[in-house]
């Protein structure tokens, strides 16, 4: 029987990780088409899109005929079909805030998807300040509600949920392909990379992790803008380590 979810994406992991956790912790298989369907999809009209959208991640629901795109919408969409959201209007909202947050921190550390080039002193502005800041505000979150080094979740909730995977897909990514961050991303949120390394670490996660090092390498975003980011983040490790 094929699954019931088709997550149209490119094959590297970034805006569409935190779908592929949630997806994989609720032990759902899911279907990603070839490169060269994501691209039939992304570059037809609009009005003949299954639903009008700029560029994926896409999601069809196969078994509702519901599509959606927006990494934030599919991931709480999912995770309510799969009772992975709170189920409080003040979780589910916190929820939203916290893909928000992921979304953000992604578009910055791509400056707006490569609208801009890193140069070496953008970059150490924004790792040195920015970066920092970003961690700060998802660690103060989690321990607001109870987040510890070795217990709780990022929402005070009684088991993991969208917003916990989010995080994780976002941090231990970025944590596994980019390294140089990993002291940043340590001083600034010891507890949720706790949390967040918990969760990866789980057994079908880490099954997927490996398997995607397996096809992808070390790719993160792609493009440009990656070539971009690794030359500015090998300068600056560099220039840390004297």
């Amino acid at each position: 029987m094929p699954p019931r979810f088709v997550l149209y994406y490119w094959p590297i992991p970034f805006r569409a990780q935190p779908i592929r956790y949630i997806l994989a912790y609720a032990g759902q298989s899911w279907a990603e088409p070839e490169r060269d369907r994501v691209m039939a999809l992304y570059k037809s009209a609009i009005v003949d899109q299954p639903v009008p959208f700029m560029g994926p991640p896409v999601l069809h629901d196969r078994q509702n005929d519901v599509w959606l795109s927006q990494a934030p919408a599919i991931a709480s969409y999912v995770g309510k079909i799969l009772g992975l959201m709170p189920g409080t209007t003040e979780k589910d909202a916190l929820t939203l805030k916290v893909l928000g947050d992921c979304t953000d921190v992604l578009q910055a550390l791509t400056r707006d998807c490569g609208a801009l080039m890193w140069t070496d002193e953008s970059w150490t502005s924004f790792a040195e300040h920015r970066l920092p800041r970003w961690l700060q505000i998802f660690e103060e979150l989690g321990v607001r509600n109870g987040l510890q080094t070795n217990s709780g979740a990022l929402l005070g909730t009684p088991q993991p949920g969208v917003a916990d995977l989010a995080c994780s897909a976002l941090w231990i990514t970025i944590w596994d392909l980019l390294p140089e961050l990993r002291d940043v991303i340590a001083a600034n949120a010891p507890t949720v990379l706790s949390l967040s390394q918990r969760i990866a670490n789980t057994e079908a996660i880490d099954a997927m992790r490996a398997e995607q090092k397996a096809r992808w390498g070390n790719v993160w975003c792609e493009g440009e803008i990656e070539a971009s980011l690794r030359e500015v983040l090998a300068k600056w490790a560099i220039d840390r380590s004297r």
